[in-house]
Order: structure tokens, then C-alpha cells, then sequence
């Protein structure tokens, strides 16, 4: 059965309308429509999970793939993932689970946390893949459990997320990677269906809360500009220069073929700019 889970952060409205609060982009559903994230559907005015514990991709990888390069370096952690997100970004590395419909597991929260716990130097569950908020209610279910064994809870996430929602979360989360894909609005709403702000809102609630690290994509032409990574480093820094960024390198994927990838010297010169501001810059994506 599709609606297998009552959503949270939603509120009724006339003829059957639901109003989504969970992210920033705040969508009115009409009876029997998806929200923008393809996972949250409205039924008879209730709006349902329809990813709650559907899992279409799951492996133990190292902490640094997430990337973390400061949490618990060297270890291990279970990875998980679902389909749909909230953002709708030309240049998609996970595109087939985030904008397709790929084949899903179902699992429980208990059953997830047994595995976990099962199995051999790993240290918790990472939420990613895909954008973990919008599996809200399963994620935010999980890492209670997780959290109450002894286990750890990471997001790897786009950071474009409800401050409520983002707040109730937080105390079981111990690292965040936030995915802050350009510091240019024009940007975020131009190739990605979203807002700067609302994902710098996040970075700055969540990073005196849990360890945080950030990752930019860098683009050839759109997102490459020395002066916008310089802005971004300087921003990171006024809330802690200790913060790591990651400045990953792009390949043409999803509907952005056409952008050849970044060159090295690019990602080499935006690292220079950016240790000007911060104590950790790694390059990301360069093998």
C-alpha cells in the first residue's frame, strides 16, 4: 500500500487541500497530487509518507565518501537511501533514485538499527544518497532508535529544510554534510528550484549543535567564480573557520551534459581562495 505513513508538519485546508510545511517550499497540494519532492502525496485531505522505509540503495562505506573528513575519520557507517527530493538540480549525480522511480526495499526502523548494530567497525547509519529530509518521519523515527543503542546519525543533506523540522531532528543527529551548491541566488533558483537562504538558515542553526561539514559542486561558468567562493568561504568562517568545505569536482550527468567537467586548476584555485577564510579545504572528485 502506497500511504504507508500520516506525514508530519502538514496542515488541512479547503476542498481537501493540504498545506506541506516540511521544507521551504511550502506546497499546497490538491486531493490525490505529490508534493514537489514526489514523496508526500495527499489522500482525502492527509498528507502521506509514500517513502516511509523504502530503501533503494544501502551499503557500508567508509565515512569519508560522505564526505566527512573530520567525524570519526577511518571509520565505517551503514548508508541509506530512498527516491524523490525536494530540489530539482540540472546536474543531478543521483539521479536515478532522486527523479526516477527505482525498485525499493521496505524496512523497518528496528530492523534497520538491528542491521546496523550487526554489522562488523561500523559506527551508525548515514541518511543520504538522496535527500534524506524528505523521508522525514522515517529518518527522524530511525535515529531516535539509533541514538537510544549508542549509535551515531549522519544527514547528508541539501540543507533545504523547515526550521522546524530541522530542529526537532537535531538532537539525534551528530554530523551533517550540507550540500551548498552555489553562493549565487540566481543560481539556486535558476538550476536547482530553490533558495540560498533557506540552506544557509540551516548551516547556521545546525552548526554549533553537531559536527558539520559543507561540499560545493563546482561547475565550469556557473558556480566557479572566484568572488562566490570567496563570499561562501567567508561566510562559513564567521560562524567557525574550523568549519571543512569540500570542493568537489562536477561531471556532466542528468540534463547537464553539455558542461564539460572542471578542471583541476579551477578546483585548485578555488581551494587557494578558500583557505584564505578556513582551516580545512578539500578537494573532492579528482581521482
Amino acid at each position: 500500500m502506497e500511504a504507508s505513513k500520516l506525514a508530519m508538519y502538514f496542515d488541512k485546508r479547503e476542498d481537501l487541500k493540504v498545506h506541506c510545511y516540511l521544507c521551504p517550499h511550502n506546497c499546497v497540494i490538491n486531493n490525490g497530487k505529490l508534493g514537489a519532492c514526489r514523496a508526500r502525496r495527499n489522500i482525502e485531505g492527509h498528507l502521506y509518507s509514500i517513502n516511509y522505509g523504502k530503501i533503494t540503495a544501502i551499503a557500508l562505506d567508509p565515512i569519508e565518501k560522505k564526505p566527512l573528513y573530520n567525524f570519526r575519520s577511518g571509520s565505517n557507517i551503514l548508508s541509506v537511501g530512498t527516491f524523490g527530493c525536494n530540489l530539482k538540480c540540472s546536474f543531478c549525480q543521483n539521479w536515478t533514485i532522486a527523479h526516477e522511480q527505482p525498485e525499493a526495499q521496505d524496512i523497518t526502523p528496528e530492523a534497520l538499527v538491528l542491521k546496523a548494530k550487526e554489522l562488523e567497525s561500523n559506527i551508525g547509519i548515514a541518511y543520504t544518497y538522496n535527500e534524506p529530509s524528505i523521508w522525514y518521519e522515517f529518518v527522524y523515527e530511525t535515529a531516535k532508535l539509533a541514538k537510544r543503542e549508542g549509535l551515531s546519525n549522519v544527514l547528508v543533506t541539501n540543507g533545504f529544510i523547515g526550521k522546524k523540522a530541522m530542529t526537532n531532528l537535531l538532537p539525534y543527529i551528530d554530523a551533517m554534510n550540507i550540500d551548498v551548491k552555489a553562493f549565487n541566488s540566481a543560481f539556486y533558483s535558476d538550476i536547482c528550484k530553490g533558495t540560498l537562504d533557506d540552506v544557509k538558515a540551516t548551516v547556521e542553526l545546525v552548526y554549533n549543535h553537531c559536527h558539520v561539514e559543507i561540499t560545493t559542486l563546482v561547475i565550469p561558468t556557473l558556480n566557479d567564480a572566484l568572488r562566490d567562493i570567496s563570499d561562501m568561504s567567508m561566510w562559513i568562517s564567521s560562524l567557525s573557520p574550523k568549519i571543512p568545505l569540500h570542493i568537489s569536482r562536477y561531471f556532466p550527468n542528468y540534463k547537464m551534459t553539455h558542461i564539460p567537467p572542471t578542471p583541476r586548476e579551477t578546483l585548485v584555485k578555488c581551494r587557494e581562495e578558500a583557505l584564505k577564510h578556513l582551516e580545512y579545504v578539500y578537494l573532492g572528485n579528482i581521482l
